[in-house]
This record gives C-alpha cells, structure tokens and sequence, in this order.
C-alpha cells in the first residue's frame, strides 16, 4: 500500500473502466462485422484443412472488433506507460 490512498483508487480504475468498455465492445462486435473484400465470401467457403473429427478450418476475414482492440490495446499500454512515467513512482 502507499503512502496516498488515492493512488491506488486510480489504478484500480484506470483498470476497471477499460475493462469494462473492452467487455462491452467485445459482446457487441461479435456480429462478425469485418470489412468485405471480393473474394470474402470465396474465402469463407473455401476449406483449407481437415483436422480429424471433420473439423473444417477456413480462411476467414479478420473481424472488425478484433483490429480495434489490438490497436486500442497498443494505444492504451503507450499513453499508460507514458503518464506513469511523467506522473512518477514505482510500476
């Protein structure tokens, strides 16, 4: 515990509110949304591998929400490490 009490409430919210909205972005994006290309729907029939228990494997287009949150992880990890380090203190 530190010294102020009031550190430790921000981290813990810094951490709470992203994960929420991260929770709340996930259950909404799992509409499968992605950008359509030309062959999308080639790609999303077509079999690439047979596992065994005639499980097919395809070659799907990357959805939408997935490049989101990779990029708003990116995003967020940057600017976190960034104010820690001008705010001070041990990580």
């Amino acid at each position: 515990m530190r010294f102020f009490d009031l550190l430790d409430f921000q981290d813990v919210m810094l951490f709470v509110f992203p994960t929420l909205l991260f929770i709340l972005l996930f259950a909404v994006g799992l509409a499968h949304t992605h950008f359509k290309m030309r062959d999308s729907e080639e790609r999303e029939q077509r079999i690439i591998h047979v596992f065994p228990g005639d499980i097919a494997e395809r070659d799907g287009p990357v959805p939408l929400l997935l490049i989101l949150i990779i990029v708003g992880f990116a995003f967020w990890a940057v600017f976190y490490a960034l104010g820690r380090a001008l705010v001070g203190g041990p990580f």
